[in-house]
Protein backbone atom coordinates (compact mmCIF):
# COMPACT_ATOMS: atom_id res chain seq x y z
CA UNK A 1 0.00 0.00 0.00
CA UNK A 2 1.19 3.48 -0.84
CA UNK A 3 0.57 6.13 1.75
CA UNK A 4 -1.49 8.37 -0.53
CA UNK A 5 -3.77 5.89 -2.42
CA UNK A 6 -4.20 2.13 -2.67
CA UNK A 7 -2.08 0.76 -5.49
CA UNK A 8 -5.07 -1.06 -6.95
CA UNK A 9 -6.91 2.28 -7.32
CA UNK A 10 -4.23 3.58 -9.68
CA UNK A 11 -4.25 0.31 -11.60
CA UNK A 12 -8.00 0.63 -12.20
CA UNK A 13 -7.71 4.27 -13.30
CA UNK A 14 -4.94 3.41 -15.76
CA UNK A 15 -6.99 0.69 -17.35
CA UNK A 16 -10.15 2.82 -17.71
CA UNK A 17 -8.77 6.19 -18.80
CA UNK A 18 -7.09 7.70 -21.86
CA UNK A 19 -3.82 9.58 -22.24
CA UNK A 20 -5.10 12.70 -20.50
CA UNK A 21 -5.99 10.70 -17.45
CA UNK A 22 -2.61 8.92 -17.64
CA UNK A 23 -0.84 12.28 -17.72
CA UNK A 24 -2.78 13.50 -14.71
CA UNK A 25 -2.26 10.28 -12.79
CA UNK A 26 1.48 10.22 -13.46
CA UNK A 27 2.05 13.79 -12.30
CA UNK A 28 -0.17 13.36 -9.25
CA UNK A 29 1.44 10.07 -8.27
CA UNK A 30 4.99 11.42 -8.60
CA UNK A 31 4.13 14.56 -6.67
CA UNK A 32 2.46 12.59 -3.90
CA UNK A 33 5.39 10.18 -3.62
CA UNK A 34 7.86 13.05 -3.42
CA UNK A 35 5.82 14.78 -0.73
CA UNK A 36 5.53 11.64 1.33
CA UNK A 37 9.08 11.86 2.65
CA UNK A 38 10.83 8.65 3.65
CA UNK A 39 9.14 5.62 2.03
CA UNK A 40 9.61 2.02 3.08
CA UNK A 41 11.38 -0.36 0.67
CA UNK A 42 8.04 -2.02 -0.07
CA UNK A 43 6.39 1.32 -0.87
CA UNK A 44 9.28 2.27 -3.11
CA UNK A 45 9.05 -1.02 -4.96
CA UNK A 46 5.30 -0.64 -5.39
CA UNK A 47 5.63 2.90 -6.64
CA UNK A 48 8.29 1.91 -9.15
CA UNK A 49 5.96 -0.75 -10.59
CA UNK A 50 3.28 1.92 -11.01
CA UNK A 51 5.63 4.58 -12.42
CA UNK A 52 7.27 2.16 -14.83
CA UNK A 53 3.81 1.54 -16.35
CA UNK A 54 2.66 5.18 -16.37
CA UNK A 55 5.75 6.88 -17.80
CA UNK A 56 5.78 5.13 -21.21
CA UNK A 57 2.04 5.79 -21.65
CA UNK A 58 2.17 9.52 -20.85
CA UNK A 59 2.85 12.46 -23.14
CA UNK A 60 6.46 13.81 -23.24
CA UNK A 61 5.53 17.05 -21.45
CA UNK A 62 3.78 15.13 -18.68
CA UNK A 63 6.74 12.76 -18.33
CA UNK A 64 9.12 15.69 -17.91
CA UNK A 65 6.88 17.39 -15.34
CA UNK A 66 6.35 14.18 -13.40
CA UNK A 67 10.06 13.35 -13.43
CA UNK A 68 10.91 16.82 -12.09
CA UNK A 69 8.40 16.34 -9.26
CA UNK A 70 9.70 12.86 -8.50
CA UNK A 71 13.27 14.18 -8.45
CA UNK A 72 12.52 16.01 -5.20
CA UNK A 73 11.87 12.75 -3.36
CA UNK A 74 14.09 11.56 -0.52
CA UNK A 75 13.36 7.91 -1.35
CA UNK A 76 14.74 7.25 -4.81
CA UNK A 77 15.89 3.79 -5.70
CA UNK A 78 18.40 3.37 -8.55
CA UNK A 79 15.47 2.27 -10.74
CA UNK A 80 13.52 5.44 -9.98
CA UNK A 81 16.63 7.55 -10.62
CA UNK A 82 16.91 5.92 -14.01
CA UNK A 83 13.28 6.77 -14.79
CA UNK A 84 13.90 10.41 -13.87
CA UNK A 85 17.08 10.67 -15.94
CA UNK A 86 15.34 9.16 -18.95
CA UNK A 87 12.29 11.44 -18.79
CA UNK A 88 13.16 14.76 -17.15
CA UNK A 89 14.42 16.42 -20.32
CA UNK A 90 15.85 19.93 -20.03
CA UNK A 91 15.78 19.86 -16.22
CA UNK A 92 18.27 17.00 -16.03
CA UNK A 93 21.19 19.15 -14.88
CA UNK A 94 19.11 20.69 -12.08
CA UNK A 95 18.13 17.22 -10.91
CA UNK A 96 21.70 15.90 -11.00
CA UNK A 97 22.91 18.80 -8.90
CA UNK A 98 20.01 19.12 -6.49
CA UNK A 99 18.79 15.57 -5.87
CA UNK A 100 19.03 14.87 -2.12
CA UNK A 101 20.86 11.65 -2.91
CA UNK A 102 22.06 9.87 -6.00
CA UNK A 103 23.39 6.33 -6.22
CA UNK A 104 26.94 5.68 -7.34
CA UNK A 105 25.62 3.46 -10.14
CA UNK A 106 23.46 6.23 -11.57
CA UNK A 107 26.31 8.72 -11.41
CA UNK A 108 28.68 6.31 -13.13
CA UNK A 109 26.16 5.61 -15.93
CA UNK A 110 25.77 9.32 -16.58
CA UNK A 111 29.51 10.00 -16.56
CA UNK A 112 30.19 6.97 -18.77
CA UNK A 113 27.69 8.26 -21.32
CA UNK A 114 30.16 11.09 -21.98
CA UNK A 115 27.60 13.92 -22.03
CA UNK A 116 29.67 16.81 -20.72
CA UNK A 117 26.88 19.02 -19.35
CA UNK A 118 25.47 16.14 -17.29
CA UNK A 119 28.91 15.10 -16.06
CA UNK A 120 29.66 18.69 -15.05
CA UNK A 121 26.42 18.75 -13.05
CA UNK A 122 27.48 15.54 -11.28
CA UNK A 123 30.87 17.14 -10.55
CA UNK A 124 29.16 19.79 -8.41
CA UNK A 125 27.65 17.26 -6.00
CA UNK A 126 28.83 16.90 -2.41
CA UNK A 127 28.43 13.11 -2.25
CA UNK A 128 30.91 12.01 -4.92
CA UNK A 129 32.66 8.71 -4.27
CA UNK A 130 36.29 8.12 -5.19
CA UNK A 131 35.19 5.90 -8.07
CA UNK A 132 32.97 8.63 -9.53
CA UNK A 133 35.66 11.26 -8.96
CA UNK A 134 38.22 9.19 -10.82
CA UNK A 135 35.88 8.80 -13.80
CA UNK A 136 35.14 12.53 -13.84
CA UNK A 137 38.82 13.44 -13.89
CA UNK A 138 39.40 10.90 -16.66
CA UNK A 139 36.95 12.78 -18.89
CA UNK A 140 39.56 15.52 -19.30
CA UNK A 141 36.79 18.03 -19.98
CA UNK A 142 37.27 21.74 -19.34
CA UNK A 143 33.66 22.16 -18.24
CA UNK A 144 33.93 19.23 -15.81
CA UNK A 145 37.22 20.50 -14.37
CA UNK A 146 35.69 23.93 -13.82
CA UNK A 147 32.89 22.33 -11.81
CA UNK A 148 35.34 20.20 -9.82
CA UNK A 149 37.47 23.27 -9.03
CA UNK A 150 34.50 24.97 -7.34
CA UNK A 151 33.48 21.85 -5.40
CA UNK A 152 34.91 22.49 -1.94
CA UNK A 153 33.80 19.07 -0.69
CA UNK A 154 36.59 17.52 -2.76
CA UNK A 155 39.84 17.62 -0.79
CA UNK A 156 42.64 18.66 -3.15
CA UNK A 157 45.22 15.96 -2.48
CA UNK A 158 46.99 13.16 -4.28
CA UNK A 159 46.10 12.68 -7.95
CA UNK A 160 43.18 15.11 -7.66
CA UNK A 161 45.54 17.87 -6.54
CA UNK A 162 47.87 17.18 -9.46
CA UNK A 163 45.00 17.13 -11.95
CA UNK A 164 43.52 20.41 -10.69
CA UNK A 165 46.94 22.11 -10.67
CA UNK A 166 47.59 21.05 -14.28
CA UNK A 167 44.14 22.19 -15.34
CA UNK A 168 44.73 25.62 -13.76
CA UNK A 169 47.73 26.11 -16.04
CA UNK A 170 45.52 25.70 -19.10
CA UNK A 171 42.24 27.26 -17.98
CA UNK A 172 42.10 30.62 -16.20
CA UNK A 173 38.60 29.92 -14.85
CA UNK A 174 39.90 26.87 -13.02
CA UNK A 175 42.77 28.99 -11.68
CA UNK A 176 40.34 31.67 -10.46
CA UNK A 177 38.19 29.10 -8.68
CA UNK A 178 41.16 27.44 -7.00
CA UNK A 179 42.58 30.80 -5.92
CA UNK A 180 39.32 31.50 -4.10
CA UNK A 181 39.62 28.32 -2.06
CA UNK A 182 41.23 28.31 1.36
CA UNK A 183 42.13 24.61 1.17
CA UNK A 184 44.19 24.88 -2.03
CA UNK A 185 47.91 25.65 -1.93
CA UNK A 186 48.11 28.89 -3.90
CA UNK A 187 51.79 28.26 -4.67
CA UNK A 188 50.62 25.64 -7.17
CA UNK A 189 48.99 28.43 -9.18
CA UNK A 190 52.36 30.01 -10.01
CA UNK A 191 52.21 29.00 -13.71
CA UNK A 192 48.80 30.72 -13.92
CA UNK A 193 50.08 33.83 -12.11
CA UNK A 194 49.42 36.19 -15.02
CA UNK A 195 45.84 34.96 -15.42
CA UNK A 196 44.98 35.97 -11.85
CA UNK A 197 43.76 39.29 -10.50
CA UNK A 198 45.93 41.45 -8.27
CA UNK A 199 44.75 40.06 -4.93
CA UNK A 200 45.15 36.48 -6.10
CA UNK A 201 48.67 37.20 -7.38
CA UNK A 202 49.54 38.46 -3.93
CA UNK A 203 48.00 35.29 -2.52
CA UNK A 204 50.35 33.21 -4.68
CA UNK A 205 53.36 35.23 -3.51
CA UNK A 206 52.29 34.89 0.12
CA UNK A 207 52.14 31.13 -0.33
CA UNK A 208 55.92 31.23 -0.74
CA UNK A 209 56.49 33.25 2.44
CA UNK A 210 58.77 31.58 4.98
CA UNK A 211 58.72 28.51 2.77
CA UNK A 212 61.57 26.31 1.71
CA UNK A 213 61.73 25.60 -2.01
CA UNK A 214 63.69 23.19 -4.18
CA UNK A 215 66.64 24.57 -6.10
CA UNK A 216 65.39 26.84 -8.89
CA UNK A 217 67.01 26.33 -12.31
CA UNK A 218 67.14 30.11 -12.78
CA UNK A 219 68.89 30.68 -9.43
CA UNK A 220 72.47 30.43 -10.67
CA UNK A 221 71.78 32.90 -13.48
CA UNK A 222 70.27 35.36 -11.01
CA UNK A 223 73.22 34.99 -8.65
CA UNK A 224 75.65 35.70 -11.48
CA UNK A 225 73.69 38.80 -12.37
CA UNK A 226 73.53 39.99 -8.77
CA UNK A 227 76.71 42.00 -9.38
CA UNK A 228 74.52 44.35 -11.40
CA UNK A 229 71.53 44.51 -9.02
CA UNK A 230 72.17 48.13 -8.04
CA UNK A 231 72.44 49.14 -11.69
CA UNK A 232 69.28 47.21 -12.49
CA UNK A 233 67.22 48.96 -9.82
CA UNK A 234 68.42 52.38 -10.94
CA UNK A 235 67.66 51.49 -14.57
CA UNK A 236 64.15 50.38 -13.71
CA UNK A 237 63.54 53.51 -11.64
CA UNK A 238 64.56 55.66 -14.56
CA UNK A 239 62.52 53.75 -17.15
CA UNK A 240 59.37 53.54 -15.04
CA UNK A 241 59.58 57.19 -13.97
CA UNK A 242 59.71 58.15 -17.66
CA UNK A 243 56.98 55.57 -18.52
CA UNK A 244 59.29 53.76 -20.94
CA UNK A 245 57.66 50.40 -20.37
CA UNK A 246 58.52 48.89 -23.79
CA UNK A 247 62.19 49.36 -22.87
CA UNK A 248 61.52 47.71 -19.52
CA UNK A 249 60.12 44.78 -21.48
CA UNK A 250 63.27 44.43 -23.55
CA UNK A 251 65.53 44.77 -20.53
CA UNK A 252 63.66 42.12 -18.55
CA UNK A 253 63.72 39.80 -21.56
CA UNK A 254 67.51 40.10 -21.73
CA UNK A 255 68.20 39.47 -18.07
CA UNK A 256 65.52 36.94 -17.08
CA UNK A 257 65.25 34.66 -20.09
CA UNK A 258 61.47 34.98 -19.97
CA UNK A 259 59.77 35.44 -23.33
CA UNK A 260 58.94 38.97 -24.44
CA UNK A 261 55.19 38.51 -24.01
CA UNK A 262 55.67 37.57 -20.37
CA UNK A 263 58.15 40.41 -19.84
CA UNK A 264 55.65 42.80 -21.37
CA UNK A 265 53.06 41.63 -18.87
CA UNK A 266 55.51 42.30 -16.03
CA UNK A 267 56.42 45.74 -17.37
CA UNK A 268 52.78 46.79 -17.81
CA UNK A 269 51.47 45.29 -14.57
CA UNK A 270 50.64 48.44 -12.62
CA UNK A 271 49.79 46.38 -9.53
CA UNK A 272 53.50 45.65 -9.15
CA UNK A 273 53.02 42.02 -8.09
CA UNK A 274 54.95 40.48 -10.98
CA UNK A 275 57.67 43.10 -10.75
CA UNK A 276 58.06 42.39 -7.03
CA UNK A 277 58.88 38.76 -7.85
CA UNK A 278 61.60 39.82 -10.29
CA UNK A 279 63.09 42.40 -7.93
CA UNK A 280 63.17 40.01 -4.99
CA UNK A 281 64.60 37.20 -7.11
CA UNK A 282 67.47 39.54 -8.04
CA UNK A 283 68.12 40.09 -4.34
CA UNK A 284 66.65 43.56 -3.98
CA UNK A 285 66.05 44.75 -0.44
CA UNK A 286 62.76 46.32 0.61
CA UNK A 287 64.40 49.77 0.51
CA UNK A 288 65.64 49.49 -3.08
CA UNK A 289 62.73 47.43 -4.35
CA UNK A 290 60.11 49.85 -3.08
CA UNK A 291 61.84 52.75 -4.83
CA UNK A 292 61.26 50.93 -8.12
CA UNK A 293 57.71 49.87 -7.26
CA UNK A 294 56.75 53.46 -6.39
CA UNK A 295 57.41 54.44 -10.01
CA UNK A 296 55.97 51.26 -11.53
CA UNK A 297 52.63 50.99 -9.72
CA UNK A 298 49.44 52.88 -10.47
CA UNK A 299 49.02 56.32 -8.93
CA UNK A 300 45.79 55.81 -6.98
CA UNK A 301 44.53 55.86 -3.44
CA UNK A 302 45.30 52.18 -2.93
CA UNK A 303 49.01 52.52 -3.72
CA UNK A 304 50.17 53.13 -0.15
CA UNK A 305 48.42 49.98 1.03
CA UNK A 306 49.93 47.97 -1.80
CA UNK A 307 53.42 49.28 -1.08
CA UNK A 308 52.95 48.35 2.57
CA UNK A 309 52.07 44.83 1.49
CA UNK A 310 55.18 44.62 -0.69
CA UNK A 311 57.32 45.94 2.15
CA UNK A 312 56.21 43.03 4.33
CA UNK A 313 56.65 40.54 1.49
CA UNK A 314 60.26 41.63 0.99
CA UNK A 315 60.87 40.47 4.54
CA UNK A 316 58.79 37.29 4.42
CA UNK A 317 59.57 35.87 0.97
CA UNK A 318 63.13 34.75 0.33
CA UNK A 319 65.23 35.34 -2.75
CA UNK A 320 65.32 31.58 -3.32
CA UNK A 321 61.51 31.33 -3.19
CA UNK A 322 60.97 34.09 -5.75
CA UNK A 323 63.64 32.55 -7.99
CA UNK A 324 61.66 29.32 -7.80
CA UNK A 325 58.49 31.23 -8.66
CA UNK A 326 60.21 32.71 -11.72
CA UNK A 327 61.35 29.23 -12.75
CA UNK A 328 57.70 28.16 -12.52
CA UNK A 329 56.85 30.95 -14.96
CA UNK A 330 59.41 29.46 -17.33
CA UNK A 331 57.96 25.95 -16.91
CA UNK A 332 61.18 24.59 -15.45
CA UNK A 333 59.94 23.08 -12.17
CA UNK A 334 57.39 20.58 -10.90
CA UNK A 335 55.45 22.57 -8.33
CA UNK A 336 54.06 19.43 -6.75
CA UNK A 337 57.55 18.93 -5.30
CA UNK A 338 56.63 21.65 -2.81
CA UNK A 339 54.37 19.19 -1.01
CA UNK A 340 56.98 16.49 -0.50
CA UNK A 341 57.62 15.94 3.21
CA UNK A 342 61.25 14.97 2.59
CA UNK A 343 62.10 18.36 1.12
CA UNK A 344 64.59 20.42 3.08
CA UNK A 345 65.84 24.03 2.70
CA UNK A 346 69.10 24.82 1.00
CA UNK A 347 72.15 23.71 2.97
CA UNK A 348 75.01 26.05 3.77
CA UNK A 349 77.27 23.94 1.54
CA UNK A 350 75.03 24.50 -1.44
CA UNK A 351 74.73 28.20 -0.64
CA UNK A 352 78.51 28.54 -0.55
CA UNK A 353 78.88 26.68 -3.83
CA UNK A 354 76.29 28.92 -5.46
CA UNK A 355 77.98 32.04 -4.11
CA UNK A 356 81.33 30.88 -5.50
CA UNK A 357 79.76 30.24 -8.88
CA UNK A 358 78.33 33.76 -8.83
CA UNK A 359 81.85 35.18 -8.90
CA UNK A 360 82.63 33.50 -12.21
CA UNK A 361 82.24 35.94 -15.11
CA UNK A 362 79.83 34.88 -17.83
CA UNK A 363 78.70 36.15 -21.20
CA UNK A 364 75.21 36.78 -19.82
CA UNK A 365 76.58 39.06 -17.11
CA UNK A 366 78.54 41.02 -19.71
CA UNK A 367 75.48 41.30 -21.95
CA UNK A 368 73.35 42.52 -19.07
CA UNK A 369 75.80 45.19 -17.98
CA UNK A 370 76.13 46.33 -21.59
CA UNK A 371 72.35 46.52 -21.91
CA UNK A 372 72.14 48.62 -18.77
CA UNK A 373 74.80 50.95 -20.07
CA UNK A 374 72.98 51.41 -23.37
CA UNK A 375 69.88 52.82 -21.67
CA UNK A 376 71.92 55.33 -19.74
CA UNK A 377 71.83 53.58 -16.42
CA UNK A 378 75.06 55.08 -15.18
CA UNK A 379 73.49 58.50 -15.40
CA UNK A 380 70.29 57.49 -13.60
CA UNK A 381 69.76 58.85 -10.09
Amino acid sequence: MLGFQPYETFQLLIETGGIDRTNTLLIAACDAYARRGRATPQETEQFFALAARLFPAAAPSARAKAAAALGRSESLSPELEELIVANIGDDLADFLVGAPSLSEGTMLKIVSAGEVASAAAIARRSDLTNVVLARLFQMNSRKVYRALATNTTIAPRGPYLAALARSAQMDHQVAWSLAAREDFDAALLAPAFFDLNESDRIKVIRAFALRATPAAPIKRTLEQLSVATAELTRALMKLFSENRRPEVTRLLHQITGLDEVRCGQIAHDTSGAALFVVLRAFGCSAYDGLKVLIHATSQDGERSGALGTFSRLFEAVSVDATAYLMSAWRGEVNLLDLGKPEYRPFTETRRSAAAAAAQVPSEQVDRTIAALARIGIRQAG
